[in-house]
């Protein structure tokens, strides 16, 4: 079966059931909050859909991008990430990885951001 690990450099921190998730943060500086959608696949994790409430510094939303709900809508076209490098330090809080709509802090699998391990590695893996 397909999951979800969470990690750095291949060693994983913990392992999820999950075949798709929703990852979301609110920007460090601006306050404004993203969401991406993922599938979880053999090839890797592959973006889908993604959601962003306004623009600010490095935040600049694509030309293509749709107002509904007060969230700009947009696909990007990548290949699939593996592994997806996530920044996570105490100064810029967590993210939340929600699925079926319920969301959660990556401190619940990982312990809360630290200084001294600045990123977490999101990757598809077997898991038995």
């Amino acid at each position: 079966m397909i999951g979800l690990c969470l990690g750095l450099a291949g060693v994983v921190w913990s392992e999820l059931p999950l075949t798709h998730f929703t990852l979301a943060w609110n920007h460090s500086i601006e306050k404004i909050r993203w969401e991406e959608d993922y599938r979880v696949t053999p090839s890797g994790l592959v973006l889908g859909q993604a959601r962003v409430k306004g623009s600010g510094a490095g935040m600049e939303i694509p030309d293509d991008a749709r107002l509904h709900d007060g969230s700009w809508h947009y696909q990007r076209r990548l290949p699939p990430l593996q592994p997806l490098r996530l920044g996570r330090t105490p100064e810029a809080g967590d993210y939340l990885l929600c699925v079926d709509g319920q969301c959660k802090a990556l401190s619940l699998w990982l312990g809360p951001p630290q200084t001294r391990q600045p990123a977490v590695e999101l990757w598809s893996c077997e898991q038995g």
